[in-house]
């Protein structure tokens, strides 16, 4: 019997044991509290779990039993050109525009098959920061000078904390890399642009079946929102194709797939969790029946769900607990948060950039956050360390990273993540 893991184990059901003995539910600000970690967990569940989670653990899946090994080791791997591997890193994380919580399966994916531990953490920070829509409607609402240190801020800080990664723990990982280069690399008989298609296709029904609304009036966001899934619907019927001709997926599962999806969408108009999640179903079957490829595909993907999930749901009730959902309470007051980021202080903008780090914001959901608390007298500065460190982590999100990582990996990411937030909120609630 291996008595460490059980020692864990056992700590484990003592910890849980020990909460539940002492839970003091007597309390009412307690109860409170209890309860804002349920609605949390409900609202993450109906808003993001099938529209965002699901498909991006699909995708992860598809890395892992995909992508070879070789190909990610070339451009974001750690011996890869520092431009190359950073540039792409940044790029394709700020392209995705998801929360703290959804990029995890993706940098999980790309991280586990041979990315580099720099690139594979500015991915992981420009996924959520660097999001277009949500950085236009800070400068609409927060006012131009915000927005414009917002983009300036999440870019610079991508970069910069993946370069830093590496150089910290560059043994490590050029250890394995060298461990990675000598694993024997499997052929694929499918052409490149094959593959990038079908991957081009999957990020693309992720992306827009989770555009948001822009705001009121008329413009290029609005019309995108209104086709959304007219465009979502069109990429979902070129996958099938794909699967059926380039991936050799059974035709017959697709086209049930398919034709049950859209009965589903007649059936249930204006409500496109139920077709959406009647797609998933239907593609999880077809690749379970599916040959060796299909089955690692799902095997992949299972295996970064119980992975990442369970962790992602044990965040979200303790950042519940604590901090409450947005405009409710947990535990922690929040006129202890609004009163302690009124000025430009070292402690104001390591306040903001701490609770940042441990509340959870769905995408978009942090302007109007900020909005409120600016009006009640934050100042500038922690307003920025907030924006920098609040979009790209989360409670949940630090648990996940751990569990892919390591301890001592996350702690140091977490730091300079907190650390240069408070720095340049600092320096620029000096400037303005």
């Amino acid at each position: 019997m291996d008595w460490k893991r059980e020692s864990k184990s056992l700590a484990l059901l003592t910890i849980i044991f020990a909460v539940l003995y002492f839970l003091p539910l007597e309390s009412i600000r307690v109860r409170q509290a209890v309860l804002e970690a349920i609605y949390l967990l409900r609202n993450y569940a109906r808003d993001h779990v099938i529209l965002c989670l699901i498909p991006a653990f699909f995708i992860a899946g598809a890395m892992a039993a995909f992508i070879g090994r070789a190909s990610i080791m070339k451009y974001l791997g750690a011996g890869a050109n520092k431009i190359t591997a950073y540039s792409v890193a940044s790029v394709s994380g700020s392209i995705l525009a998801v929360c703290s919580c959804t990029v995890l399966p993706l940098f999980a994916g790309i991280y586990r098959i041979g990315a580099g531990l720099g690139p594979a953490t500015t991915f992981l920070y420009a996924g959520p920061a660097i999001n277009v829509l949500a950085i236009i409607l800070t400068a609409r609402v927060l006012g131009l000078e915000l927005g414009v240190a917002r983009a300036l801020g999440a870019i610079v800080f991508s970069i910069v904390i993946g370069l830093l990664m590496h150089i910290i723990f560059y043994r490590e990982e050029r250890v394995r890399s060298e461990t990675q280069m000598a694993l024997p690399e499997e052929d694929s008989d499918r052409p490149p642009a094959q593959t990038v298609l079908y991957f081009v296709l999957m990020i693309g029904i992720l992306i827009f079946a989770n555009w948001g609304e822009g705001g009121s009036g008329s413009g290029l966001w609005q019309t995108i929102h209104s086709l959304k899934w007219t465009i979502t619907g069109i990429m979902a019927i070129l996958f099938g194709i794909i699967l059926v001709v380039w991936f050799r997926l059974g035709p017959y599962y697709v086209v049930a797939t398919g034709a049950a999806t859209a009965f589903v969408a007649v059936i249930f108009p204006g409500q496109p969790l139920i077709p959406f999640l009647v797609a998933i179903i239907g593609l999880s079957v077809a690749i379970a029946r599916g040959g060796n490829e299909m089955g690692e595909w799902l095997m992949q993907t299972w295996s970064f769900t119980k992975q990442i999930l369970p962790l992602l749901f044990v965040g979200i009730i303790l950042a519940g607990i604590f901090l409450g959902r947005p405009g409710h309470e947990g535990i922690i007051p929040a006129r202890w948060i609004s009163s302690s980021v009124g000025d430009n202080s070292l402690m104001s903008n390591l306040t903001a950039s701490l609770v940042g780090s441990l509340m959870y914001f769905a995408t978009l959901t942090e302007i109007p956050i900020l909005q409120g608390l600016v009006g009640n007298g934050m100042a500038k500065g922690p307003a920025l360390a907030l924006l920098l460190a609040g979009p790209a982590l989360s409670l949940p999100n630090m648990l996940v990273i751990r569990s892919v990582i390591g301890t001592r990996k996350t702690i140091v990411f977490v730091l300079l993540v907190v650390v240069m937030s408070t720095a340049v909120g600092m320096i620029y609630g000096s400037l303005f």
